[in-house]
């Protein structure tokens, strides 16, 4: 019996602490509420303030440029913009879609310029219109859709150079925008940013 209990104590006082531990490993983690705006660097990979400043920096670039003034003075109103496409061409994973919404919200918050729903979103309202002209009493009327005066297109490009424990992430935005009606290219701009990380790895 001296035996068994000698054997038996370790084996209590081992099982009453493995609940301490795990107790004090889910005590260990905290969030913390931080504004949308506010940026929290924990790579040198493209981030959320990335993507709003590039797009607010161009914008600014672009509506800076003569076009959209010349064409409201010509056509007495103010350009519309589509968005073909822009293509993720850098080494890692970016949200198109993020980068497309921050474009339109500075174009659109500027005044100067109105955008055009692209293609898949055309079609979606499309068939809106056809729901509403079956089952709706003051349906939206067919075929006056504007169409869009300016196209624009660009691509995310990025470097990687890395020595030792020191990386550096080269990233480059173009984009341009087209008059449809004579296909001359009215604004070309460019932005560039430079990151560097100092780690033990980094594990692309």
């Amino acid at each position: 019996m001296k035996i068994a209990t000698k054997r038996l104590l370790p084996a209590l006082g081992l099982a009453c602490l493995l609940p301490l531990g795990l107790l004090a490993g889910c005590s260990a983690t905290e969030v913390t509420r931080v504004g949308a705006d506010e940026e929290i660097a924990l790579s040198d990979r493209w981030n959320a303030t990335d993507s709003r400043l590039v797009a607010e920096e161009m914008i600014t670039d672009m509506l800076s440029f003569p076009w959209a003034s010349e064409f409201e003075m010509d056509h007495s109103r103010k350009p519309t913009v589509i968005i073909q496409s822009i293509t993720n061409k850098s080494h890692e994973h970016i949200a198109i879609d993020t980068f497309i919404n921050d474009i339109k919200r500075s174009v659109i918050r500027s005044g100067k310029a109105d955008f055009v729903a692209s293609g898949d979103e055309r079609l979606d309202i499309r068939e809106e219109r056809r729901e509403q002209e079956l089952n709706s009493r003051d349906p939206v009327a067919q075929g006056q859709e504007k169409a869009a005066d300016f196209v624009m297109t660009g691509t995310i490009n990025s470097i990687v150079d890395q020595v030792d424990k020191k990386r550096v992430t080269f990233y480059q935005v173009d984009l341009k925008l087209v008059d449809m009606t004579s296909n001359i290219e009215v604004w070309n701009g460019q932005k560039k940013i430079q990151k560097v990380q100092d780690k033990a790895s980094f594990g692309l």
